[in-house]
């Protein structure tokens, strides 16, 4: 049988999040590929690793290869540029966060040409990525989670098998849909609190220090501190999200409340900030 573990791994997708991801498999010494649309992503990737200009080129010269883009219209043109090829026994693993149609419509096109596909969204944003401590959510048969097994070990913590396509993007779009109603809680509570006269970081102290506080909570309180909020997780990414989640179901109470809020942020400037730049826009309400 082939040595699964020396199989050529190609990345596709070097942004804020796929970068880091992909430094961690160059740092475990597999052979790997890269390819980012704008090339000075993978300008430091050169001297360890091979970067292609063309998509095809990395998909001919890769066992497996991963994705890590934008949104659905990001996840459909590259692999509209993939199924042409010969991409017979290789394996895709969709590592971006997109509608659970397009997720399980990819799937069923790439097994049409004998390869195999897993969706494997992950939870943590850019510190746990370059810490290769993210949890990643993976939808698809059994063997293909074991044949990306390796690989996956080196961006996360741990891997949770959800069942088949499509079921991991159901676990980030839910994941994501609860952190949205967190970062908005947190944000409207530093604000009430500093109304009553609480200093902000006394307000994240109780917060963090009481059943309350989460990994959430404590990741973006140096954020709310120093009251800046380069991306991490950018709102328009959450905004996307909470908006794939109410198509995928959440009809819920909160649902409508949320993509007001984060629609409103959108639409007066703040979407490139931080999720948790969500405060901006409230204080412009409150």
């Amino acid at each position: 049988m082939k040595d699964r573990i020396m199989e050529k791994v190609g990345f596709i997708g070097l942004g804020n999040m796929g970068h880091p991801m992909a430094k961690n498999i160059e740092k475990a010494e597999f052979p790997l590929s890269v390819y980012n649309r704008s090339s000075e992503k993978a300008k430091d990737f050169e001297e360890k690793s091979t970067v292609y200009t063309q998509i095809k080129d990395l998909v001919q010269n890769s066992d497996i290869i991963f994705t890590m883009l934008t949104n659905d219209h990001a996840v459909k043109a590259v692999y509209k540029e993939i199924l042409p090829l010969n991409i017979q026994g290789k394996l895709f693993v969709d590592m971006s966060t997109i509608s659970p149609e397009t997720s399980t419509e990819t799937a069923a096109t790439l097994k049409i040409k004998e390869a195999s596909f897993i969706d494997a969204p992950v939870a943590g944003s850019t510190l746990p990525a370059k810490e290769g401590t993210l949890i990643i959510m993976a939808g698809g048969e059994e063997k293909d989670i074991q044949r990306a097994m390796p690989y996956l070990l080196k961006m996360g913590k741990s891997v949770k098998h959800l069942g088949e396509n499509g079921k991991g993007i159901a676990g980030k779009l839910s994941i994501n849909y609860f952190l949205s109603t967190i970062y908005q809680g947190l944000a409207e509570t530093v604000l009430l609190a500093g109304k009553l006269g609480i200093e902000r970081s006394d307000m994240l102290e109780i917060i963090n220090e009481s059943a309350s506080g989460s990994g959430a909570t404590k990741v973006k309180t140096p954020m709310l501190i120093t009251d800046q909020y380069a991306p991490a997780f950018a709102l328009d990414l959450m905004l996307k999200d909470i908006l794939l989640a109410k198509d995928a179901g959440a009809d819920y109470p909160l649902s409508e409340a949320l993509i007001q809020t984060y629609q409103n942020a959108h639409n007066k400037g703040f979407g490139e900030d931080d999720v948790i730049g969500i405060i901006n826009y409230l204080k412009t309400i409150g």
